[in-house]
């Protein structure tokens, strides 16, 4: 990368559009589920993972091989089941015989890439899904007394089937809270299910430029971070995550304080691809719903009366809403 390249990393304007044109390219490897490709963008811009509930066959698997694409990314998909072990996905030490004697060499399980798809995560065991934990949170995986840090940027992906129970998992709250957003990916409409139906049964798919590399996207995170955020919006984020704590005859246990942190992240990466250098209300609302629908327990009023966690959330927001 030339110097100037290098000096345009700095550039907030020049970076925010970049990314923009990241995102148009992962359009065109898509129909619909905009709002998916951005959520799922804006975790990668601040260095989160994603929960995806929705029916199979939606794209999950595709949207995140077009994202390694125009990243220019390493990915890697583990196809979870009761059988899978942790060695299988964190990699195990093998031995290794030669003219000295036996020794031992670690070799490196498939969570040793920069985009890692843990496809129907729920029909892993608690002993698995475990594996996970550390990588996700600290980006390092220890096996026997060693630890290895994963290549920067990494990035967890995560399926789950919300109609299917037998033979699964349920992910602990403590493993849900690891990820910044859940995203509930819904069935299209006719007209985006033609055009699925085109684009995937067609005589050619569309070409999918590469449009950036690891070191563009950390770049993108170190400006992001950097986007300053007003009193106001700061005490918005902080009374949204206590209002879960409140009384509130729909909620069991309200959110973490790692929400009010997905919550500035996320809402600065949102303004950054909007081309703003300043966090609004609006930034944070949008973002409210992925960040703190896994992290409500609805009590069991809400349940027996079909009071959903966006249905609660949405009442949260309305009752905090800020004087403008």
């Amino acid at each position: 990368m030339s110097e100037l390249d290098r000096n345009r990393l700095q550039d907030p304007a020049y970076m925010s559009q970049w990314i923009v044109d990241c995102e148009r390219e992962i359009r065109k490897g898509m129909i619909g589920q905009g709002e998916i490709i951005r959520q799922v963008m804006l975790a990668m811009l601040t260095g989160g993972n994603v929960l995806l509930e929705g029916m199979p066959g939606l794209g999950k698997t595709r949207l995140v091989s077009t994202i390694g694409r125009v990243f220019d990314l390493s990915f890697k998909r583990i196809q979870f089941t009761p059988d899978l072990m942790p060695s299988d996905v964190t990699g195990t030490n093998i031995i290794i015989k030669n003219e000295n004697g036996s020794s031992f060499s670690f070799e490196r399980g498939p969570i040793f890439a920069n985009l890692i798809l843990a496809d129907e995560i729920n029909r892993a065991t608690p002993k698995t899904q475990s594996a996970l934990l550390e990588a996700m949170q600290e980006h390092t995986v220890t096996v026997g007394n060693d630890s290895h840090v994963l290549r920067e940027p990494f990035f967890v992906l995560a399926t789950q089937n919300p109609i299917e129970n037998e033979g699964t998992y349920p992910l602990p709250e403590a493993q849900l809270d690891r990820f910044m957003f859940k995203i509930l990916v819904r069935f299209p409409s006719k007209e985006e299910l033609k055009g699925i139906v085109y684009l995937t049964e067609g005589s050619e798919a569309p070409y999918i430029e590469k449009k950036m590399n690891g070191e563009g996207l950390l770049a993108a995170r170190a400006l992001i971070n950097r986007i300053p955020i007003a009193d106001a919006v700061m005490d918005y984020i902080l009374d949204i995550v206590m209002e879960t704590h409140a009384s509130n005859p729909y909620i069991r246990e309200g959110a973490s304080p790692r929400a009010a942190q997905a919550l500035i992240r996320a809402a600065r990466a949102e303004a950054f691809m909007e081309g703003r250098f300043n966090v609004s209300f609006q930034d944070v609302e949008w973002a409210a719903y992925p960040v703190l629908r896994h992290r409500i327990l609805p009590s069991f009023d809400a349940i027996s009366q079909g009071v959903s966690e966006d249905d609660i959330i949405r009442g949260i927001l309305s009752t905090k809403k800020p004087q403008i």
